[in-house]
C-alpha cells in the first residue's frame, strides 16, 4: 500500500486572463492533517475542487491512491469525501433520520450511524430537527454525512468559518479524532494560520495562486519559535561574550541585532556578561514572532482579506 494519497504536479487553472492556480505541486502521505493557508482567493477552494474532480484541471497531472486518468481518478474518489460542496441537510428530520438518508443514497448500511453521531458530539441531539441546530451541529453533521461511506481522505474547505471559539475547539478535536481513531488523511483549508498551526501536521501556503512554501509542524515551530533579541553596536564584541557562555544557537541578523535561539531563561545573565565584557547593550529581551506576522512576511501582506 502506498503512503501517498495525493500527488499533484505542476496544477494550473486559468479563468480568462486569471491564474487561479500556478503550476502547484503538493505530495500528502497517509495520515498528515495537511493545512492548506492563503487569504481569500489564493487558490485553496480552486485547488480542492480540482481534487475532487469538480472542476477541470488547464495543466498538470493528479494521482490519487496511486490512480491516474479519468476513470482511475473517479474510482479513488469513491474512497474520498469532501465538505467543499455541503451535502444538503434536511431541516425537518433529526441527526439520525439525516445520516440514514445519506445511507441509502451512498448504498451503505447504517451501521456506522451510531459512531458518527459519537464522533460529531451529535449523540444527545434526540429528536431535536437539523433547523433547530446551532452552525456548529450544522457544520458537524455536513461532516458526518460525508464519512457514511467510511473515506480514507477527507478535504474540508474552511470547517472552523463562522464558527465561535468552543464550537472551533470542537471541531479541531473532532479533526484529531477522525485521523487516529479512524485512520484518515485530512486536507483542510483557513486563511488563519494561527488556526492551522494547532491542528495541521503539515502546510502548504498559497499566494496569488502560486505554492510559495511549504513545512512541517516541527518546521514551523522552528520558524516562528521564541528567541532573545538583542541589540547592540558591537556585535562582534557580543559574538565573543556569547561563545565563551557557552551558548552556539544564535544567528546574526544585521549589524546591530542577534537572536539568540537557547538559553531563554538566562537573559540577566547573558545581559550582565555583555555589560561586563563592556559590550553596549542597547536592548535586550526574548520575544516571538506571531504566526500571522510570519504568513504576512512570506506573501508581502499586511491584512487579510
Amino acid at each position: 500500500m502506498s503512503d501517498t494519497i495525493l500527488k499533484a504536479t505542476n496544477i494550473s487553472k486559468i479563468y480568462g486572463k486569471h491564474k487561479a492556480l500556478d503550476k502547484v505541486s503538493i505530495e500528502i502521505k497517509r495520515g498528515m492533517i495537511y493545512g492548506l493557508i492563503g487569504e481569500n482567493g489564493a487558490g485553496k477552494s480552486t485547488f480542492m475542487r480540482i481534487i475532487m474532480g469538480l472542476i477541470s484541471i488547464d495543466e498538470g497531472d493528479i494521482e490519487l491512491f496511486g490512480q491516474t486518468g479519468m476513470q482511475g481518478l473517479q474510482r479513488a474518489r469513491r474512497k474520498m469525501g469532501q465538505s467543499i460542496e455541503t451535502p444538503a441537510l434536511y431541516p425537518e428530520l433529526t441527526a439520525r433520520e439525516n445520516l440514514q438518508v445519506q445511507a441509502a443514497n451512498g448504498g451503505v448500511s447504517e451501521r456506522e450511524i451510531d459512531d458518527l453521531l459519537r464522533l460529531m458530539n451529535l449523540g444527545n441531539t434526540g429528536k431535536k430537527k437539523a433547523k433547530n441546530f446551532s452552525l456548529g451541529m450544522r457544520q458537524r453533521l455536513a461532516i458526518a454525512s460525508t464519512l457514511i461511506t467510511n473515506p480514507e481522505f477527507l478535504i474540508l474547505d474552511e470547517p472552523t468559518n463562522g464558527l465561535d471559539p468552543s464550537g472551533i475547539v470542537e471541531m479541531r478535536e473532532i479533526i484529531q479524532r477522525l485521523v487516529t481513531e479512524r485512520g484518515m488523511t485530512v486536507l483542510l483549508s483557513s486563511h488563519l494560520l494561527d488556526e492551522l498551526s494547532q491542528v495541521a501536521t503539515h502546510y502548504g501556503i498559497l499566494h496569488n495562486g502560486r505554492l510559495i512554501s511549504e513545512l512541517s509542524q516541527e518546521e514551523l515551530a522552528n520558524e516562528t519559535r521564541q528567541y532573545i533579541e538583542l541589540e547592540t553596536t558591537e556585535v562582534h564584541a557580543a559574538v565573543i561574550v556569547l561563545d565563551e557562555f557557552g551558548i552556539r544557537d544564535y544567528e546574526v541578523i544585521n549589524g546591530t541585532e542577534i537572536n539568540i535561539y537557547e538559553r531563554l531563561d538566562d537573559v540577566a545573565a547573558i545581559n550582565r556578561s555583555l555589560v561586563l565584557a563592556n559590550v553596549d547593550v542597547l536592548r535586550i529581551g526574548t520575544t516571538r514572532q506571531k504566526l500571522e506576522d510570519y504568513f504576512l512576511q512570506l506573501t508581502g501582506g499586511t491584512s487579510h482579506a
